[in-house]
């Protein structure tokens, strides 16, 4: 991949990220919400482990294209 086009997706890695951490944030609360109302928090435990695999995959991606953008840098 060239340089520009690894940028543009690095961009995009860096957005997927944030809004990550967002819905991350957001679903803990939910979760505490529900707990503190004494609710059922099985399915919004497994969505907020879903979040948190998803957010693991955007940081690797996230990270290979930091690695990528590196190497094009360097020459190699």
């Amino acid at each position: 991949m060239d340089r520009t086009m690894v940028e543009k997706h690095l961009q995009q890695a860096r957005e997927h990220v944030a809004a990550g951490e967002l819905h991350l944030a957001r679903q803990r609360e939910i979760v505490a919400e529900l707990i503190d109302r004494g609710a059922d928090v099985t399915e919004a435990n497994r969505l907020l482990m879903n979040f948190e695999e998803s957010q693991i995959m955007h940081v690797a991606h996230l990270d290979r294209l930091k690695a990528e953008l590196l190497a094009l840098a360097s020459g190699s």
